[in-house]
């Protein structure tokens, strides 16, 4: 069975130049666990959500409840995670059947995407199982997460990205963290050309996020804006739990307005 290794990411980071030419208005991506955070999200300025559950774990299918929430109560299109479980991106045939159904309930529920990732035992991408839950998607959109920085052959894997159908791709390009795959990023930014949206992410912050998006090239960032509360003395949480943290409005707004000033900056030098 596949496991995810972060570790074997390094080993795929490429010494590649940054792309000749890079997205002239970068969108912003914001994943969040909470109806909260989601709405903090969406009065900042945000171009879409990532809706999670147990980001603790790197995120697993959200709640319906919660789901339909936020698409409720938000103006920007949210996009609810299709996975499982957590740890390696084998599936069984009970929980492909899961994924169906909660594609199918997403749909429902009035979600504008889902995201999504299944790989092979040989730690390639499942093209035809990917395939199939892309169509059983439509139409809404289909994000590809970053199951793909921990197969074999980024270049391979984005061929077959592309071939399942799906729309976007979010990546740190092979490594733990996108700043230290940027390079890796803009090599697949050039390679996949037009064919589908690239978005980085991991370790994405509003201090690195403009210097990350220009340096790749990529159409959008993703990030969870996470600041750790400086007082939590009183919020007990599991030993497993990720710490307590908030998401502040004006984070979000500055780094949508930064993302904005760049593309602007781009966009006046070209020819």
């Amino acid at each position: 069975m596949f496991q995810v290794s972060w570790n074997r990411m390094l080993a795929h980071a490429s010494t590649a130049i940054a792309p000749r030419t890079r997205a002239l208005s970068p969108k912003l991506e914001i994943c969040v666990e909470t109806l909260d955070n989601a709405q903090i999200a969406d009065r900042g300025g945000a171009h879409r959500i990532e809706l999670c559950g147990e980001l603790a774990g790197g995120g697993v299918t959200p709640s319906l409840g919660l789901l339909e929430q936020v698409v409720s109560s938000i103006t920007i299109p949210v996009h609810s995670m299709i996975r499982p479980r957590g740890g390696d991106f084998l599936y069984n045939a009970g929980e492909f059947r899961a994924m169906e159904r909660d594609i199918e309930l997403a749909k429902h529920a009035g979600a504008a995407g889902v995201v999504l990732g299944i790989l092979t035992a040989r730690g390639e991408v499942d093209v035809t199982a990917t395939r199939r839950l892309v169509e059983a998607a439509r139409p809404m959109r289909v994000t590809f997460h970053r199951a793909f920085d921990v197969t074999r052959d980024l270049d391979a894997a984005l061929e077959a990205v592309i071939a399942a159908g799906a729309d976007i791709l979010l990546t740190s390009g092979g490594a733990e963290r996108l700043s230290e795959g940027v390079h890796a990023v803009a090599r697949l930014v050039e390679r996949a050309g037009d064919r589908i949206e690239i978005m980085g992410g991991s370790g994405v912050r509003l201090q690195n996020a403009v210097a990350l998006c220009e340096a790749s090239g990529v159409a959008t960032i993703h990030s969870s804006m996470r600041r750790l509360l400086e007082d939590s003395t009183a919020i007990h949480v599991l030993p497993d739990a990720l710490p307590p943290y908030e998401v502040r409005e004006e984070d979000v707004r500055a780094l949508t307005a930064a993302l904005q000033r760049s593309g602007e900056k781009t966009a006046a030098n070209q020819p």
